[in-house]
């Protein structure tokens, strides 16, 4: 990954979303070819040298402090996410490094909460969207976690790779807005783990296989996704309106419990409920998605082992 490109386009994106009227700035002059604030508009707004910001924009600034870093947030508007990223990219190019991947063992307390959800469907997520852990009504819902290839465990594969999981959401808008969420999440932890191998490889693979990916991915967006609303059109359970929250496990920074709820007394709660009941009589993934036969021939090695520039 090269992260001086990772944080010029990040820059620029946050640039182009930012006109001078709107902020009280004396445009400057000139025919505009791109939109948004030039870098000498955002230079004056954050009281640093043009030519400094210049040098900061394409990574060329070593020893950039955090009163500048918290200027040229302020002036480009980033909420609190934004920010942290902008400080794990500028950390990112200064420090480059790579890891072999750290294990993320899901604790025995944790696995027992999991079990004794009995009507909700909740999963257990570390660095770069792991599934680590589910319950049954989780692999009822969405798909057998357990029996997935260790690289295909993972909620970001899933969701753009994987057609079962796709057919859930019952309109593009409904995919769409989990995609988005997805995409997020995933490069606030590209800034956190910047020598984290085996998510530039999900990212790369990501990049070659899906166009949606792609062109969400070029939006820049970063956050943490914690909570929202899961609309999904079940083979069983049929329509389903979901409450997804995300809580952040005590002691395990990179690990945080995925629920979803139906509110009381909605049909929502009541197909919930209908999915678990053969979870509790032991009958496993019985109501679970189908996944489709997949091709023997295994997917060329060129396509999933990327340079990581190229991400």
């Amino acid at each position: 990954m090269d992260f001086r490109t990772e944080l010029a386009a990040f820059l620029r994106s946050r640039r182009a979303r930012l006109r001078p009227e709107d902020l009280g700035v004396r445009p400057f002059g000139g025919r505009r070819r791109v939109p948004g604030l030039r870098r000498e508009e955002l230079a004056d707004l954050a009281g640093v040298s043009v030519d400094y910001y210049v040098r900061l924009e394409q990574g060329r600034t070593h020893n950039v402090s955090d009163n500048v870093l918290d200027a040229v947030a302020r002036a480009l508007r980033l909420d609190e996410a934004e920010r942290a990223h902008l400080g794990h990219l500028t950390r990112a190019v200064r420090h480059p490094a790579s890891a072999s991947p750290v294990p993320q063992p899901v604790r025995t307390g944790v696995r027992v909460l999991l079990t004794a959800l009995d009507e909700v469907p909740a999963y257990v997520l570390g660095r770069r969207l792991d599934i680590l852990a589910s319950n049954a009504q989780a692999r009822a819902l969405f798909t057998d976690f357990d029996a997935l290839p260790s690289r295909e465990r993972n909620a970001a594969w899933l969701h753009f790779l994987d057609p079962a999981v796709r057919g859930l959401y019952p309109d593009r808008q409904a995919w769409e807005e989990t995609a988005r969420g997805i995409v997020a999440v995933l490069r606030m932890d590209l800034g956190r783990h910047s020598c984290d191998d085996r998510l530039c490889e999900l990212l790369g693979e990501l990049s070659v296989r899906s166009e949606d990916f792609r062109a969400l991915w070029a939006e820049h967006h970063v956050g943490e996704h914690p909570y929202g609303t899961e609309r999904l059109r079940h083979p069983a359970a049929g329509e389903l309106t979901l409450r997804r929250e995300t809580l952040r496990l005590p002691g395990e920074s990179d690990q945080c419990l995925v629920t979803y709820a139906a509110e009381e007394g909605t049909p929502s709660r009541s197909a919930l409920a209908a999915l678990a009941a053969p979870q509790r009589c032991g009958a496993g993934n019985a109501t679970g998605l189908r996944r489709p036969e997949r091709p023997t021939a295994r997917t060329p090695k060129k396509t999933l082992s990327l340079d990581r520039s190229t991400v």
